[in-house]
């Protein structure tokens, strides 16, 4: 969930570093810290807080060199301050590393090196890889950098991405990945590592992405990437990368979260383009052609995600029972990679990640693969692991997303999930009449979402009357009660109120008890076929002197009167709606927080992707 950056080349790496962090800065904002090799010397500075507060110490002790690696933490062992920030250094000075990951018998490590009189500084558990490969290195005259740092991981368990540099052979970087992402951009007689590609785009598109179990060894004009375990070379192409530095960028926007949640009137299309067959009212998704005969035989369906990802997974299961008439079982994967769940090579498990690195879905994808089952990723990144490693796949093409709190990649995901099940609907025999209803509403949705963008200040005006509260309540039906949960998430993660989501039927077994004149609930009520229940339920809460925020596509007398304040957004199809409706919830919990003075884009104990346990 850190953020690597490393260099080798001819440009000076101080600059490049420090603003490659800025890009990685939503993976990791406890603590940031760089160190340059120099005239055989290296020279490190590490702070807790942000990159900028890194900054300024750099300006301060000014530090040249052309090779180096920087780290921006999300804190795992020991508190985010400056002497457990990265890089570590071993006791010696001379070896520098930092570690994105978890490093699971760092304690028994950290004994065995003290009972050597090793001295150890910090609390974490990098500290112990880069004591161990220190230990390694300068106990064997013969045993090189390479050969050290090779051993020293086949003796550590856990997770990894790992860079790490040797005053000593100061012509040579090393990296490893186990479990937590790197890639390799390449350029002309220059190197860079990092965690994801934004830190490279700017320099170069060609990138190579590490293997798991892999390491690689830079130098200036060449790498060589082989097996961890084995030594055993590997040779692989480069790629070339389609992220821009325009996406990376706020713009004029305020925060990455508001340019995000604008740009999903384009993301959405792109998701779509060239998937909808609007005569035959089905959908075409290319990555799973050849797999669609397997997917509709099944006798088991599992869709596993974690978080945001995990409430698209939940309208999915009801999209793809509705038109597929395929039983569908949704799983957390952090629960399903631990459980002993009924797979077999009959089982299709769907893993739905933004990143394509969250390291639970991960080991949901490994173990379903391992018996027997067919993967399918849906993604958000091109060359992820979950893209490389699953059967089959569909990206979401929403681009890259800065913003902690996921908003374009979650309406992404609902758009593929509508098209898959769609897609095997039609294929099972649904009707195509009704599938051409659907996919004109899709067509339309940008024009839908704009209509929504347009009306923002109608959102500003609920988040004024409402941001001095400590709670709310979020009720849905049906396919819009995983909005509600994603509603209430967006609300806890940025403005860091507590909020709920619930089935609004089951708001009279306990939540009820929580709601007076205090408690905003906020309704997402469509004139569907859940609407009459909707409406018992906004009269419970109305008897109750709560607060009601109501959501809908078609406003009423009767709605009107039992809300105060009411959110329309335009008719659209029932399976479209939910995307929508998400909208307005984003923009919602975004003028919340900015008006309880709360950090937008990078929310306290909050990282990107999560690549450990």
């Amino acid at each position: 969930m850190c953020g690597i950056i490393g260099y080798i080349g001819n440009r000076d790496a101080v600059p490049l570093l420090l603003k490659g962090l800025k890009r990685l800065e939503y993976r990791g904002y406890d603590s940031a810290g760089i160190a340059v090799l120099t005239d055989g010397q290296i020279h490190s500075i590490k702070k807790s807080g942000k990159v900028s507060q890194l900054e300024v110490l750099v300006d301060d002790t000014p530090m040249k060199g052309s090779i180096g690696i920087a780290h921006t933490r999300w804190a795992t062992h020991g508190e985010p301050n400056d002497i457990n920030a990265h890089p570590h250094l071993d006791h010696t000075g001379r070896i520098a590393l930092i570690h994105n990951g978890i490093i699971e018998n760092h304690e028994t490590i950290r004994k065995v090196l003290e009972e050597r009189d090793i001295p150890f500084t910090s609390d974490t558990d990098s500290e112990a890889l880069v004591q161990l490969v220190s230990a390694m290195y300068f106990d064997d005259d013969e045993l090189s950098f390479e050969g050290a740092f090779r051993a020293a991981l086949q003796d550590v368990v856990g997770a990894y991405g790992v860079v790490a540099v040797c005053a000593e052979e100061p012509e040579t970087v090393l990296a490893a990945r186990m479990g937590s992402p790197l890639v390799i951009g390449i350029g002309e007689g220059e190197y860079f590592l990092a965690s994801d590609a934004s830190p490279i785009v700017e320099y170069t598109r060609n990138v190579i992405y590490l293997d798991e179990g892999e390491m690689v060894k830079l130098t200036p004009d060449n790498h060589s990437i082989s097996r961890i375990d084995s030594s055993e070379i590997v040779s692989r192409g480069s790629v070339e990368i389609e992220m821009s530095i325009e996406q990376i960028e706020k713009g004029d926007f305020d925060h990455f979260m508001l340019k995000e949640i604008h740009e999903q009137k384009h993301t959405i299309t792109d998701t779509m383009r060239g998937r909808l067959n609007l005569e035959d009212g089905t959908t075409h998704l290319g990555g799973i052609a050849d797999f669609k005969p397997s997917i509709l035989a099944a006798d088991r369906v599992y869709i596993t995600a974690c978080g945001t990802s995990w409430h698209a997974a939940l309208i999915g299961k009801q999209l793809i029972e509705n038109y597929a008439q395929i039983p569908v079982d949704v799983e957390y994967a952090s629960e399903f990679r631990y459980r002993n769940a009924i797979i077999n090579p009959d089982t299709v498990l769907i893993a739905v990640s933004q990143s394509g690195e969250t390291a639970d879905t991960l080991a949901a994808i490994r173990k379903a693969k391992n018996l027997g089952a067919l993967t399918i990723g849906i993604c958000n990144v091109v060359g992820s692991s979950i893209a490389r490693e699953t059967d089959a796949g569909i990206y979401t093409h929403a681009g890259p997303e800065i913003g902690v709190a996921s908003t374009k990649a979650f309406t992404a995901q609902v758009a593929v999930m509508t098209m898959l099940a769609l897609s095997l609907g039609r294929r099972k025999g649904f009707d195509a009449g009704l599938g051409r209803d659907l996919t004109k509403a899709l067509h339309h949705i940008d024009n839908d979402i704009q209509t929504i963008l347009d009306d923002d200040q109608s959102i500003r005006k609920v988040a004024q009357d409402t941001h001095m509260v400590d709670n709310f309540l979020y009720l849905g039906r049906g396919i819009n009660f995983p909005v509600a949960l994603e509603g209430a998430l967006k609300l806890k993660e940025i403005s860091y109120i507590h909020a709920e989501g619930y089935p609004a039927a089951e708001m009279k077994h306990g939540p009820i008890a929580l709601i007076d004149e205090n408690m905003p609930v906020v309704f997402i009520a469509p004139r569907d076929d859940t609407y009459s229940k909707i409406l018992s339920n906004i009269q419970e809460v109305k008897a109750r002197r709560g607060i009601v925020i109501s959501i809908t596509d078609r406003k009423t007398r009767e709605l009107d009167s039992l809300s105060d304040h009411l959110l329309e957004v335009p008719r659209t199809h029932k399976h479209v709606f939910p995307i929508t409706a998400s909208i307005i919830l984003q923009l919602l919990a975004y003028h919340l927080a900015v008006l309880r003075g709360c950090e937008i884009d990078q929310p306290r104990n909050l990282a990107k992707s999560v690549t450990v346990e």
